[in-house]
């Protein structure tokens, strides 16, 4: 047996003599040995100089062997130092009651040397192997933990990727459909507006040649309030030209929204991923029957392009912004609507640069959250939300996207009653 620092063994026994034949047998092998005469000097002892196996005489002045034992296994320091037992008693009674308390073998004065090293030589493999066995279970459950946090990180890469890419497939899609008949509406609005004029024009032209129009011409006018149309006619055409460019930077944020992540980061403008964002989630924030709308203020400052994969940041904006109205949704039923009214469920959204970096802060209104449940928001399938309503994956993939993809940082403030806030900080 190897080892690897000098083994130590405390004999303690009222008798010197026996002290000195045993530490001279020990040192023979190479043991170090400590002594002591009593129990009170054994158990000081053990606190600054720990042995690794103690030889114990029962019979001793002051507190006997059996109470030493017990003081020894109470304290957390010296509660695994094997200890044997060396007395002159023979009756099993008091052997059962030594094992009983935490001693793990029994030596009978008059002992015999080659006994004494046999018994120490056997539990201190024991121990040996005990600890050697203690030491392999925790770098195995430490293999196995890191086993499982790479898995759960491979899952949440997984679904994060998939919802990604089903979600940008189904934004992508309705965007391009959108803009096929959207680009011939619009072209031919531009190309009607000019035509209607003519027509117009032309209308003028006879007015003026026949001014004696019928009765049935002026009462048709009259009826359908001529000057009226073709003076808002012009107007109805600019207001469908402006719905048709309206559309098409709906359409242009669906596209920055589903934008397909490569396999190298890029320049990205942040706030177009956020006004996409919020533009997916505008019917979320629309008024229903139970409170007014949310209000979202966005307080955007001067910052550059971050490279980085635009897909996955907006797929965090998507996380925390839905979690958010959850929250205000969630305060509704302490408030009534014209509370609410009063004081508008209302989301901030803030950008600057900090430290020649970029923080995205964005802050609801609503109920807060407990310090307990802010320690575990961005844990594994930790969720707050009833059944079918959230899969405690949102925050986790936001947290692992930032930190790990983007070597930045997301931190959670909060308190009950006063709202949440995320902060996001990420690298220019």
């Amino acid at each position: 047996m190897i080892i690897s620092k000098p083994i130590h063994i405390l004999l303690v026994d009222d008798n010197p003599n026996n002290l000195k034949v045993l530490s001279e047998a020990i040192q023979r092998y190479g043991w170090k040995a400590l002594m002591a005469t009593d129990g009170e000097s054994a158990i000081e002892q053990t606190e600054y100089a720990t042995p690794d196996l103690i030889l114990l005489d029962v019979m001793m002045p002051g507190i006997d062997g059996f109470e030493t034992c017990r003081r020894l296994k109470t304290n957390s320091i010296t509660e695994n130092i094997p200890v044997i037992f060396m007395t002159a008693l023979s009756d099993s009674t008091d052997k059962v009651k030594g094992l009983e308390i935490g001693a793990v073998d029994y030596i009978t004065k008059p002992f015999q040397q080659e006994e004494v090293i046999a018994r120490i030589k056997l539990h201190l493999k024991i121990c040996h192997l005990t600890r050697t066995l203690e030491q392999r279970v925790q770098e195995r459950t430490a293999e196995l933990t890191q086993s499982l946090q790479e898995l759960q990180q491979t899952q949440l890469q997984m679904i994060q990727s998939e919802k990604m890419s089903a979600l940008g497939n189904l934004v992508a899609g309705i965007a391009h459909e959108m803009n096929n008949p959207l680009g011939f509406i619009s072209a031919s609005l531009k190309q009607a507006k000019p035509n209607i004029g003519d027509i117009i024009q032309h209308l003028k032209l006879y007015q003026e040649s026949f001014p004696s129009a019928s009765e049935e011409i002026i009462n048709h006018a009259e009826e359908i309030d001529l000057y009226y149309c073709t003076e808002d006619l012009f107007n109805m055409i600019d207001s469908m030209i402006m719905a048709c460019d309206r559309i098409k930077n709906i359409s242009n944020s669906l596209r920055t929204f589903s934008r397909a992540d490569r396999d190298f980061k890029q320049s990205f403008n942040l706030h177009e991923g956020i006004d996409s964002t919020i533009l997916i989630l505008k019917h979320r924030l629309k008024a229903n029957d139970q409170r007014p709308p949310i209000e979202v203020i966005t307080e955007y400052g001067n910052i550059p392009q971050v490279e980085c994969f635009s897909g996955q940041i907006n797929q965090v904006f998507m996380n925390i912004l839905a979690n958010a109205i959850d929250a205000l949704d969630d305060s509704i039923a302490d408030r009534s609507f014209a509370e609410i009214t009063a004081n508008p469920n209302r989301i901030t959204i803030t950008t600057l640069i900090a430290d020649k970096q970029v923080k995205i802060i964005i802050a609801d209104n609503g109920i807060g959250m407990s310090e307990e449940v802010k320690q575990r928001i961005f844990d594994h399938l930790f969720t707050t939300k009833g059944a079918n309503k959230g899969t405690g994956l949102g925050l986790a993939i936001a947290k692992q996207i930032i930190c790990d993809k983007h070597n930045g940082q997301i931190d959670c403030l909060s308190k009950p009653g006063e709202g949440t806030k995320f902060v996001v900080t990420l690298p220019i």
